[in-house]
């Protein structure tokens, strides 16, 4: 209820006009541990991800079928394997990172460093993704379709990674 002892850093304090509440009332430190919690969530699903991605590309280089591929496929292959190597070294950093500076005061610079090392490790991840599809797509057909098909994900992966996040964030952040 409004009115009901609003003194600094109260609930109604953190109201706007039309009731909604804008922000949240918490010291840095807890800002950062909040960051923190959210951040190694997002990370838990990408890590999955490419770790999976990534232990099938070690695999492939076995299979008998590997000898057969062309000089320009292996070269692919070989791309990939390092984009996802990168990938999964960036997407694992934040937990070294978070373990090598724990205890020192440092959570907010941590936090944006770790936000960093995430963010580029989704980058690597779409371009290994994009990368690995491509050489599928390759190796089960050589048709003419295969760029045309493979640039059409990618664009779906940009429109879902970065697109869209960066529409929501403009439409719906304030500007006070």
């Amino acid at each position: 209820m409004k009115g009901t002892g609003g003194g600094p850093g109260s609930p109604e304090e953190a109201e706007s006009e039309g009731g909604l509440r804008r922000g949240r009332r918490e010291t840095p430190e807890e800002r950062a541990d909040r960051r923190w919690s959210e951040l190694v969530q997002e990370i838990r699903v990408a890590q999955t991800g490419v770790q999976i991605l990534f232990g099938f590309l070690l695999t492939v280089v076995f299979a008998p079928r590997f000898a057969e591929l062309s000089d320009v496929d292996r070269g692919i292959y070989i791309t990939t394997v390092v984009l996802g190597a990168s990938a999964t070294g960036a997407l694992i950093g934040p937990v070294s990172l978070h373990r090598i500076v724990s205890g020192r005061r440092i959570k907010p610079q941590t936090v944006v460093w770790a936000s960093r090392l995430t963010f580029t490790g989704l980058v690597l991840l779409l371009v290994t993704m994009v990368s690995a599809l491509f050489l599928i797509m390759r190796v089960a057909t050589h048709d003419g379709y295969v760029p045309w098909l493979v640039s059409g994900v990618a664009l779906w992966y940009l429109v879902c990674w970065f697109a869209l996040p960066m529409w929501v964030r403009h439409r719906y952040t304030t500007r006070d």
